[in-house]
């Protein structure tokens, strides 16, 4: 499929109902929410709930992946948009070079952690080869082009009506084109969905580019990094933020109609804290945050997310909690609004997003 200009593909996303998160009444009980609590109209507009099964045909470029093992040079069949790479060994020490770098970037694994090694997703600027090198004593060495962009069309039956949370508006999971075969390996779910009372909220960054031209291309190759490279079997944050704002439903939480949570009022397990995935749930910017912050409108939805999460389930984003892990008892000190290097060794979420979540955190209280 030839892209379309970034402009007109942003005005053509549907933002398709899925629901909102309870009102106030359920956040001060600590309600029990079902699905007519999430499915009502938009904020504050005392209507009805009139969410349907009405969906509108969508199309989005299928992902195009072409694998490499081993160091030196790999040739891709397409212009490639990222590469995901994942070795084992020593976590430091790899690069990989694309046509006009003057030398190797340096491999760092960005938000992704992985035992035993080390992981990066890199943007590829289009390009069609690309060399990665390793340190000595390094084995597994695996890559993964990626194109989001200009592979066929597939169809997508995208729900008409634009979803909320809270008024907080977002991109379902059909609405930035996740391909839900994704999630399965052998024929199976390869991660199937558990549920934990929430505890804790973590803020990421993807460390991809700034000034992205097209995010939801960027949150499926993200998909698909986390999904079949890393093996994790979907991707690993609950909801993403673009530099415009504009929210996308992560990890798949069922078929109810809910994001993130089920029914019950429980967080879906994703995979973006290592060791302390239950009960907390990841938010994630879009972009790289070292040296610089978030836009305004990111930041705006971001706080408007972690406020509405919060009042749903009766947490303090200021708080300081002891988070006990419900599958190993494990136990760590943290705020309850915090980055990922709170729980990690990590730079994420970027050094200028770090020190603005002091901020975020009372803004969300309020």
């Amino acid at each position: 499929m030839s892209q379309p200009p970034t402009s007109s593909h942003r005005r053509k996303r549907s933002l398709p109902r899925r629901g909102v998160i309870a009102g106030a009444a359920a956040v001060a009980g600590g309600a029990a929410l079902t699905p007519v609590v999430f499915a009502a109209t938009d904020a504050g507009s005392g209507s009805a709930d009139n969410a349907g099964s009405a969906t509108t045909s969508q199309q989005f470029p299928a992902t195009r992946t072409a694998a490499a093992d081993g160091t030196g040079t790999a040739t891709t069949p397409f212009a490639a948009s990222y590469v995901g790479v994942r070795w084992s060994g020593a976590a430091d020490g790899a690069g990989i070079r694309f046509p006009g770098d003057p030398s190797f970037r340096t491999l760092g694994s960005g938000c992704a952690t992985v035992d035993g090694g080390g992981t990066a997703l890199v943007a590829a600027g289009d390009a069609k080869t690309y060399d990665v090198k390793a340190p000595d004593g390094t084995t597994d060495v695996r890559s993964l082009a990626i194109d989001t962009r200009r592979g066929p069309d597939r169809t997508f039956d995208v729900p008409s009506e634009p979803t909320r949370v809270r008024g907080v508006r977002y991109l379902s999971r059909p609405a930035w084109g996740a391909d839900e075969s994704k999630r399965y390996k052998d024929g199976k779910v390869n991660s199937p969905e558990k549920y934990y009372p929430l505890q804790a909220i973590t803020v990421h960054h993807t460390d991809t580019p700034n000034n992205d031209p097209d995010p939801a291309a960027t949150v499926r190759a993200i998909y698909e990094y986390h999904a079949v490279t890393l093996d994790w079997g979907d991707i690993g944050y609950h909801f993403l933020i673009d530099e415009a704002g504009d929210v996308y439903e992560g990890r798949y939480s069922g078929d109810d109609g809910i994001p993130a949570f089920d029914p019950a009022g429980d967080v879906v397990t994703a995979f973006h804290t290592a060791g302390f995935n239950s009960g907390n749930l990841g938010i994630a910017l879009i972009g790289t945050l070292v040296d610089q912050g978030p836009t305004d409108a990111a930041r705006a939805s971001l706080t408007r997310l972690i406020r509405v999460v919060a009042r749903f389930k009766g947490l303090d984003p200021q708080a300081r909690i002891t988070y006990t892990n419900p599958v190993n008892s494990v136990t760590k000190d943290v705020t309850t609004v915090g980055g990922h290097r709170d729980w990690l060794q990590t730079d994420c979420p970027g050094q200028r997003m770090y020190d603005l979540l002091t901020e975020v955190r009372a803004a969300a209280s309020r």
